[in-house]
């Protein structure tokens, strides 16, 4: 049996419902090498995120997915805290972001170290934590993947095939999804584990299903920031591409943001719940296929 491996344990698909798969709850987006970095209370965190958390559960959202990976503030204590204040599971992942987010220790770690690491995150735990990174999360150049970035991304997929994990990869380019996917495959691993997250950045709608034919999921994750017409369109045409077995759907929203006072101001994880799927609906999409965008569909997804 498949799990989400989550801040509160392994969950199985019988015990989740709806799954938001890109969200934030603490992110830094300054180089790890600036004065505060990832620095915050965890009170203060609770405090802001907490709330947001609770207005997902009464729409039903029963699991949130954390991107803030290595680079860009992951902060898995954090994110037990905000899990255990709200008794809301949170799926934490392992790996690290793009160049210049990349701390020293992974510059100069080799990809054996790093395979090891990230293993140890997906087996054991993170950190002191008492739970197990739920996924890999990466990034890549827009113009290309730098020697960097592909060290990272070879490290991932080694650990990767050995836990079952999938890999999500901040990518905006389709051309370098194709090429992450090309090395993933070349490292033993598959293409349909791995997400290309943040795909309707990539304006030519045919990489888009290409990707997705080629078995790697298709995120779009600007619901609640990009327009609402924009959205259901895009997402109306995969559909009609034959890629809604591929696709997922999120808001990229949040978060506490330490660089701003008092956490600065989150927009919330709701726009999805009660906007987007009225208007699909409204539109035509019936119940299931609507079911398996938010409960299936991120579950098979992130499940190992």
């Amino acid at each position: 049996m498949k799990y989400l491996r989550t801040t509160l344990g392994p969950k199985s698909k019988s015990e989740l419902g709806m799954i938001l798969p890109h969200e934030h709850v603490f992110v830094d987006l300054r180089t790890p090498d600036q004065p505060g970095y990832a620095e915050a209370d965890i009170d203060d965190v609770v405090r802001l995120m907490a709330p947001e958390i609770e207005r997902i559960k009464k729409l039903g959202v029963t699991a949130l997915v954390e991107c803030s990976t290595g680079g860009v503030g992951r902060r898995a204590d954090i994110d037990l805290a905000v899990s255990l204040a709200t008794d809301f599971p949170i799926v934490v992942p392992t790996g690290n972001y793009r160049e210049p987010w990349i701390p020293e220790w992974v510059r100069h770690a080799s990809e054996k170290e790093l395979e090891a690491w990230m293993l140890r995150e997906l087996t054991e735990q993170i950190d002191e934590t008492g739970f197990q990174a739920g996924w890999i999360k990466l990034s890549a150049g827009d113009d290309g993947m730098t020697a960097l970035e592909t060290k990272i991304l070879r490290a991932a997929a080694r650990a990767a095939a050995q836990t079952d994990a999938v890999i999500g990869s901040h990518t905006i380019r389709g051309r370098v999804v194709m090429d992450q996917l090309d090395i993933i495959e070349a490292e033993g691993y598959r293409a349909d584990r791995f997400i290309s997250i943040h795909t309707q950045e990539e304006k030519d709608f045919a990489l888009n299903v290409a990707v997705a034919e080629r078995g790697a999921w298709i995120e779009y994750d600007h619901v609640g920031r990009g327009g609402d017409n924009e959205v259901a369109e895009l997402v109306i045409k995969a559909l009609e591409a034959g890629c809604g077995d591929r696709l997922l759907l999120s808001h990229d929203r949040g978060w506490f943001d330490p660089a701003q006072p008092k956490g600065g101001i989150p927009k919330p994880y709701t726009h999805l719940s009660t906007v987007l799927l009225p208007e699909l609906k409204r539109r035509g999409i019936d119940d299931g296929t609507l079911m398996r965008l938010t409960h299936d569909n991120p579950f098979e997804a992130f499940a190992r």
